[in-house]
């Protein structure tokens, strides 16, 4: 199953077996939808599943409480733990907009035709994305492209086709 990833348990919270969590979705009260959560310790392990009882925001963090881990050391054998959703349970997206995980590895070509190369990276800013394109040439580019996330400069995007059209306004090669 290719799993969404929506967070990272960071740190325990208090005593009574609470986990601070990095959240890395755009939507950190997505938590709140929740009945059940799958933590994954280890790069293609087996999840385990556990019931959410309950979340709150905490400064740049959520708080988690999972049910059956009831004290600060059960909570602490959770960090680490990046915690993941089914696809079943994302959020649905609007008109244009995309998840993360579609858009990487994609190619990307230019309003004229050229392939510049491969979307390997977003960079998440206050303002808008930046997507981090690898040169397919590497000898004609001495570093990566950066594409800030607008309409002015992403026209097209192809999930079909793993491919996204982008206009280079002047100086961003």
């Amino acid at each position: 199953m290719n799993y969404f990833e929506i967070g990272k348990i960071v740190n325990a919270h208090g005593i009574k077996g609470e986990v601070r969590v990095v959240p890395s979705t755009d939507d950190p009260e997505r938590f709140e939808l929740l009945d059940t959560i799958d933590l994954f310790f280890k790069e293609g392990g087996e999840p385990h599943q556990y019931v959410l009882e309950n979340s709150w925001p905490h400064k740049s963090l959520v708080v988690l409480k999972l049910a059956k881990i009831n004290d600060r050391n059960a909570a602490e054998k959770l960090i680490g733990a990046v915690i993941k959703i089914p696809p079943e349970k994302a959020l649905p997206l609007e008109e244009d907009e995309y998840y993360q995980r579609d858009l990487l590895d994609m190619t990307v070509i230019t309003d004229t035709g050229e392939e510049l190369g491969t979307l390997v990276q977003i960079l998440v800013t206050g303002a808008n994305d930046v997507y981090v394109v690898r040169p397919k040439d590497a000898a004609d580019y001495k570093h990566d492209i950066l594409i800030p996330a607008i309409k002015e400069c992403i026209l097209d995007i192809s999930l079909a086709e793993n491919q996204m059209t982008v206009h280079l306004m002047k100086g961003l090669r």
